[in-house]
């Protein structure tokens, strides 16, 4: 055996047996003291071996001694605190991870409340004030890779970060103020400067080090959402450091390198909202993003385009970053493409709010000013592409905060791509949003770029327009040409175009099938859109050839992407799906609701379903429809305009004698209205049951009674709008029935719009089915609807709910009083 570990070993468990032993107060301290050699924090010091092996090994065991000896008892053997004090100092000035993680082991450990509890606390408290925790971190860079060692940082990670919350738990209404996180955490951030501050000077002096546990700390921090209070302490400081400093900024490089990637983004965030400009972000981060791809999809993609919450100080700090170095700069001219894209895309415009769309307009602007005249000729096509695609999609938009942000954009834009060409002008009203976008349309030179920024581009503020244009919200856009004043037309009678039709080519199918070919196999997208442009008026012209292929119409037409861009492709899909449902009503109805419950389709699909059902229905439904429905039947190859067979002497006769025909009384001149059967009643089951058959088992991507309360509400909608459209049918009865059963199994519903939906399902039930009946076939369910009614229209938090029981009511009363003279003798 080893004689220095022998040796140590025999004394620590002669000292171990006298303080547990022991009551005498000198015999214990000058154990102690015998004890505080190995420290060598006395003159006669041990060894340096054996003050290693006694740190290594025995110096837990002695302060876990010290803490099951604490008492108030034991710590009055000596007057005037003592052996208090000489207690304290072997957490002091010790090892200082191992008296760390015995601290904490010792309050996780202690009843509460007690007086071994609160000194230990106390204690922690002078532990952290003494600047030990800075002692602690940097024993960690020094040590070398293995699992004993990850361990330890483990724990130490956990213990260090998460210190405010185990003091808070253990200590509760009596925590000390320097365990609060807002005291605590900017505590540590001066302790992790300390450390770099000692791994900086032994690099200078030849050692190697390593800041991998700080930067974990730093991680670990930011995760548990303490970004604010660390990082307002470590910017300020590191601002300075790395001024001209090329060693603490390869420091400061090293320490993000190493966070870890789950806390990479909350690093990344918090020090781009801290750093006063890209100046510093790019002292302090290097060219993380081109080392590391979390960094770079959360300085490229998260911040960009799935958050929108970073000021525009933190937006051009960021874009500023990316363009200050020649190897980043690639990924700015890439993130200006997505930004385009993301921007002109007609499905981002109608579901992201309109803060985000400001967002990504506002991070547009600036990239277009931190790149240069090569850089952009470069992308040119491309973004020029994208740019009108966007204009366009933003200008068809019918909300007015939308078509100004693609005036502002497309003006800046276009100058900045094509500044050689006329300038682009739109009109729409300045305000305080339009000024501050302008304002970032103002170019600045782009640092360390590899080419120049190009010349300025000075703002195009829009002019005001009058007030009808401003109201109406319609674009005034236009290239103003050199020439644009001269050779006025304005004498000129404008030719009357208004009968003109686009011309189509050959392409267009005469025939169903060709339509159902086309649409499943055509690699000619002028012939696929043709084909979806003729189908509804084939459908509608030629039934019997529909039936025969419904099906696979209703399956193709569900499942159809936009593979061009069709101008009104989601209406011209559904109008045919709506032709095919009301041309084959029982199996395309039965199939569709069969299919509003299966695998595979988003949400979207399904609220597609509903909607043609509910049309499909309001067609079958409406008097007269097969003689309006043949009318809007597109004409085959060859057929001539119905007005061609009328004769022009004919019709000139009849004006002639209506002129000079006196007629002393005059009825009503408006035609009646074509009387036939409602062509739904026969086919309303297969619209309906089938909707209600599974409205409650959940699948694995579809739960209408868990996240999905959206389509639920609009399931909800559909089936009273169904039973509504059922009005005095023979099978209105039943669907009354279960539809009641429906919105009773639901009536305590959380969300305000699935509950609107069971109301209006209950006045459709009212409506649709004739009184005596209700009273006679559904007595029970009425009662049970009043009494939810009432409760309802009483209440009820939404004020709509509550209108809508109250009308629900209204209705019961009037069936009420309808029947009482019938029931009177």
């Amino acid at each position: 055996m080893d004689p220095v570990a022998s040796a140590v070993r025999l004394a620590v468990q002669e000292a171990v047996h006298i303080l547990s032993s022991s009551e005498d107060g000198g015999h214990i301290i000058s154990t102690l003291q015998s004890l505080r050699r190995y420290l060598g924090e006395t003159e006669t010091q041990a060894p340096p071996e054996e003050q290693e092996e006694f740190s290594r090994t025995h110096f837990s065991t002695i302060l876990r001694c010290l803490v099951g000896k604490l008492s108030p008892d034991w710590l009055d053997l000596l007057p005037d605190g003592q052996l208090e004090e000489l207690w304290a100092s072997f957490f002091l000035e010790g090892p200082a991870d191992q008296a760390f993680l015995v601290l904490m082991e010792s309050i996780e450990g202690a009843a509460s409340p007690s007086f071994r509890l609160m000194k230990m606390a106390r204690l922690l408290a002078r532990f952290l004030s003494a600047g030990r925790m800075a002692a602690v971190m940097e024993g960690q860079c020094g040590q070398q890779a293995g699992p004993a060692s990850r361990l330890l940082q483990e724990t130490l990670l956990t213990r260090v970060v998460g210190l405010p919350d185990h003091l808070g738990n253990r200590l509760q209404r009596e925590t000390l103020a320097a365990f609060f996180p807002q005291n605590y955490f900017p505590l540590l951030g001066e302790e992790v400067l300390r450390v770099l501050q000692a791994v900086v000077d032994s690099l200078r002096g030849g050692l190697d080090c390593s800041v991998s546990f700080l930067s974990q700390v730093l991680g670990k921090a930011c995760v548990h959402g303490r970004q604010k209070e660390i990082l307002d302490v470590l910017v300020p400081r590191l601002t300075v450091l790395t001024q001209g400093n090329c060693l603490w900024q390869r420091v400061c490089w090293r320490l993000v390198e190493c966070v870890p990637d789950r806390a990479m983004e909350a690093v990344l965030k918090g020090l781009v909202e801290a750093a006063p400009g890209p100046e510093v972000l790019s002292r302090l981060l290097g060219n993380l993003v081109t080392k590391s791809k979390k960094a770079q999809f959360v300085m490229t993609q998260k911040l960009l385009f799935l958050q929108y919450s970073c000021s525009m100080p933190m937006l051009q700090s960021l874009l500023g970053y990316l363009a200050m170095d020649s190897q980043r700069r690639p990924l700015l001219v890439q993130a200006l493409k997505e930004l385009l894209e993301t921007w002109g895309s007609s499905s981002a415009i109608r579901h992201t709010p309109l803060e985000q769309q400001r967002y990504v307009s506002k991070a547009l602007l600036i990239c277009l000013t931190h790149l240069g005249e090569a850089e952009l000729r470069a992308s040119r096509d491309e973004l020029l592409a994208s740019l009108m695609e966007g204009v366009k999609s933003r200008l068809d938009s019918s909300l007015p905060p939308v078509r100004r942000l693609g005036m502002i954009v497309a003006e800046v834009a276009s100058a900045r791509l094509h500044p050689e060409g006329p300038p682009l002008k739109f009109q729409y009203e300045e305000d305080e949003l339009t000024r501050e976008m302008l304002a970032l349309a103002v170019p600045r030179p782009a640092a360390d770029g590899p080419s120049e920024a190009g010349p300025p581009v000075a703002p195009i503020s829009g002019e005001f327009p009058d007030q009808e244009t401003v109201d109406s919200g319609g674009p005034q856009a236009g290239w103003e040409g050199s020439d644009s004043e001269l050779d006025s037309d304005d004498e000129l009678v404008p030719y009357d175009m208004s009968g003109d039709g686009e011309q189509r080519g050959s392409k267009t199918p005469a025939y169903v099938r060709d339509c159902l070919e086309a649409l499943t196999a055509s690699e000619d997208w002028e012939r696929w859109e043709e084909a979806l442009r003729a189908l509804e008026g084939l459908v509608l012209k030629s039934p019997a050839a529909t039936r025969e292929v419904s099906l696979e119409l209703a399956k193709v037409l569900l499942h159809l992407e936009e593979k061009t861009a069709v101008a009104g492709f989601e209406r011209l899909r559904q109008r045919a799906l709506v032709a095919v449902t009301v041309t084959d009503p029982a199996r395309v109805a039965e199939y569709l609701a069969v299919q509003f419950y299966a695998l595979n389709y988003s949400l979207r699909q399904r609220m597609d379903i509903l909607d043609v059902l509910a049309l499909a229905a309001q067609e079958l439904s409406r008097p007269g429809r097969l003689g309006k429905a043949a009318q809007r039947g597109s004409p085959g190859p060859g057929s001539q305009p119905s007005g061609a067979a009328v004769p022009a002497w004919k019709a000139v006769v009849e004006e002639r004698v209506r002129r000079k025909t006196r007629r002393f009384c005059k009825g009503s001149t408006g035609r009646a209205a074509a009387a036939g059967p409602n062509e739904f009643n026969a086919v309303a089951g297969y619209f309906f049951f089938p909707l209600l058959q599974r409205f409650d088992r959940p699948v694995v991507t579809f739960d209408l009674l868990g996240d999905d309360q959206l389509v639920l509400g609009r399931l909800a909608h559909t089936l009273g709008a169904l039973m509504y459209l059922a009005v005095n049918t023979a099978v209105a009865v039943p669907m009354g029935k279960a539809l009641l059963e429906f919105v009773w199994a639901l009536r305590f519903h959380g969300d305000a719009y699935v509950r609107r939906g069971l109301l209006s399902a209950v006045s459709s039930v009212l409506l649709s089915v004739p009184a005596e009946w209700l009273l006679a076939d559904l007595p029970d369910e009425l009662l049970e609807a009043r009494s939810w009614l009432a409760d309802v229209a009483e209440q009820d938090a939404d004020e709509d709910c509550r209108l809508l029981a109250v009308k629900a009511l209204l209705l019961l009363e009037k069936l009420r009083d309808r029947l009482l003279p019938l029931s009177s003798p």
